[in-house]
């Protein structure tokens, strides 16, 4: 017995994932990772958010008051780039699953981040690198900035972009790493770190919105853009502090090649039968898997077509043979792309919060007794509201709905995700009706050909900001936690990448819709719907199309969720977590037949 619980007490003092130190050597459960090493994890993402969306959150502002340009152009720029800050993730888990590992992927690409931050706050403090000021009500009256001067500003833009691609898809993984899918108390942990890391992303954020928005809108450009540099340089700082407490990942090859080495197998062989019994379909054997800290996963019927790729033949080249994992990790990540697909209409109606709705603010009543509300702000409810139900949720509605569906979650992250899809289209509805009562007293005072402002208070925005926090509370939080629950162990940084792709695709598609959506209203001689006079406009016509595009879009999510099937657990960690619930449940119903 004493042997046996020794042997027991060895199998749990390291951890059983995989995970190792900077070394390669394996690591102590006790001494790296958990919440301990997370915390440095957390504090790095409300400083980093904090200087994100800095930038991000009054951009459009920037290029209407300081560049000169128009409605549609301002918005399209801001959309564009933000679509690219959330695309170049893809590239960032590339880099880190195949070569250098999550870790100094991201000490590499904070640096091309912090240059990038460096190089705009240069661009919006000289005099030379902007276009002379401009007191004209129409800013596209104005003199236009030069080549050169775009040059240097939208080169920042896009360098920080490229920074933010090597850390946003690594830094949350390399959280998600800190807990060991094989210890049901950590796997438990691991459940709600989720919700606080996007908890802390939005306390960076409710920062921005309100203290450097003011800054920006009331101090000046320069010091609103210096202080989220130096936030950024802090976070960095941070993150490098708490290295002797991670656990990492070793690099286990490109995720692409390995899954375009299953598909072409497949596709060569597409006239092999598939055997009946899966033991007959190639496979490597468990230690080699072990002694790369991978894991073994068996043959599944679902996209059988791509079992022909394990299927034996006489060649046995690796564009010909795959073993049964690998095949399995391909279908688990083709498995998520129609679910990625419908995140993109509500990922396009959040590039709203930081565009459109912003230029609303500006034709409003900004005022509480000499104090004058920045627009961009308002965002600001967006992360009040997100943090007060992302705790309520964590708090009490995962317990209250454990009770009913004994699921550890309370819910599945499809349902959450299905709730956040509702929010979107009473968002747009929202939306719709505020914009048509703005117009409504725009055109009682007179107000639709100057652009004046209109003598309605801002808050009168307020429902669709705080509706959208209470959107991203399920979407957005289930968003991350989906792509990367459900991706393979060894392509979890490819799966995080999915729902910053997400947002990406959702702000072209922004993008694209706006700039279709105005030239097409302007036909035939029409005013159009999107004009730089927002009172001469019909936002409230786009927004009643968003509303519209959402319930489509929702449609089309319960018919792709009927045929999803979640992938199996590596261990059995959640239904540990599953006996322990009813367990507790029986407990609590005896103690009440008892009382």
């Amino acid at each position: 017995m004493a042997g046996e619980e020794e042997g027991h007490g060895d199998h749990h003092q390291y951890t059983l994932d995989g995970t190792v130190d900077l070394k390669g050597k394996p690591v102590l459960r006790s001494k790296r990772g958990g919440w301990k090493a997370c915390s440095f994890i957390v504090v790095y993402e409300v400083f980093e958010r904090m200087a994100y969306y800095g930038i991000s959150s009054n951009l459009v502002l920037y290029l209407t008051r300081k560049l000169h340009q128009g409605t549609v152009k301002s918005s399209n720029n801001v959309t564009n780039w933000v679509g690219t800050v959330w695309m170049t993730p893809i590239l960032g888990a590339y880099v880190a699953d195949a070569h250098l590992g999550r870790y100094w992927t991201f000490l590499i690409a904070s640096a091309i981040y912090l240059m990038g931050m460096s190089l705009l706050t240069l661009a919006v403090s000289i005099s030379a690198l902007k276009p002379p000021p401009c007191q004209q009500i129409v800013a596209t009256d104005c003199k236009k900035a030069s080549t050169a001067q775009l040059a240097v500003f939208y080169g920042a833009l896009y360098i920080l972009a490229l920074g933010t691609g090597g850390t946003k898809p690594n830094i949350s993984t390399i959280g998600a790493d800190q807990f060991d899918d094989f210890d049901p108390k950590e796997k438990a942990h691991k459940l709600s770190f989720f919700n606080w890391w996007m908890f802390s992303i939005f306390f960076g954020t409710l920062f921005a919105n309100t203290f450097l928005v003011y800054i920006q809108d009331n101090v000046g450009w320069t010091l609103g853009y210096g202080l989220p540099t130096i936030g950024l340089l802090i976070s960095v700082i941070i993150f490098v502090v708490g290295t002797p407490l991670y656990r990492h990942r070793v690099p286990t090859g490109s995720p692409f090649t390995r899954m375009a080495r299953v598909i072409v197998a497949a596709l060569r062989k597409w006239r092999v039968p598939i055997p009946s019994d899966p033991r007959e379909l190639y496979e490597l054997g468990l230690r080699e898997y072990e002694e790369k800290g991978k894991f073994k996963i068996e043959s599944t019927p679902s996209l059988r077509f791509l079992n022909k790729a394990c299927v034996k033949t006489e060649s046995n080249t690796p564009w010909m043979l795959c073993p049964v994992t690998q095949v399995e990790e391909t279908k688990q990540m083709l498995h998520m792309i129609p679910i990625l697909t419908a995140t993109f209409v509500p990922s396009a109606m959040i590039a709203q919060v930081n565009t459109l709705f912003v230029k609303q603010g500006t034709t409003l009543d900004r005022s509480i007794g000499s104090f004058q509300i920045p627009p961009a702000s308002l965002a600001g409810f967006v992360t009040i509201s997100m943090l007060i139900c992302v705790v309520l949720y964590d708090r009490y509605f995962v317990k209250i709905m454990r009770r009913w569906t004994k699921n550890p979650r309370g819910i599945t992250l499809l349902q959450r995700m299905g709730i956040g899809l509702v929010f979107h289209i009473i968002i747009m509805s929202v939306a719709s009706l505020t914009e048509r009562h703005r117009l409504s007293v725009a055109k009682d005072h007179g107000l639709e050909q100057n652009g004046g402002r209109v003598p309605l208070s801002i808050f009168i925005l307020l429902p669709q900001f705080v509706l959208m926090g209470m959107a991203d509370a399920f979407l957005e939080v289930a968003k991350i936690e989906f792509f990367y629950d459900q991706a393979p162990e060894s392509m979890k940084s490819l799966g995080t990448s999915y729902s910053m792709t997400s947002l990406g695709i959702g702000n072209f598609l922004s993008s694209f819709l706006l700039s279709t959506v105005s030239h097409i209203t302007k036909k035939h001689g029409h005013r159009g719907w999107i004009l730089n006079n927002l009172n001469a406009s019909h936002l409230d016509y786009y927004y009643a199309f968003f509303a519209i595009l959402n319930l489509l879009n929702f449609i089309f999510f319960i018919v792709i969720t009927r045929f999803y099937v979640y992938r199996a657990e590596v261990s059995n960690s959640m239904q540990v977590l599953k006996e322990d619930i009813q367990m507790k449940s029986l407990k609590v119903t005896n103690q009440e037949s008892g009382a």
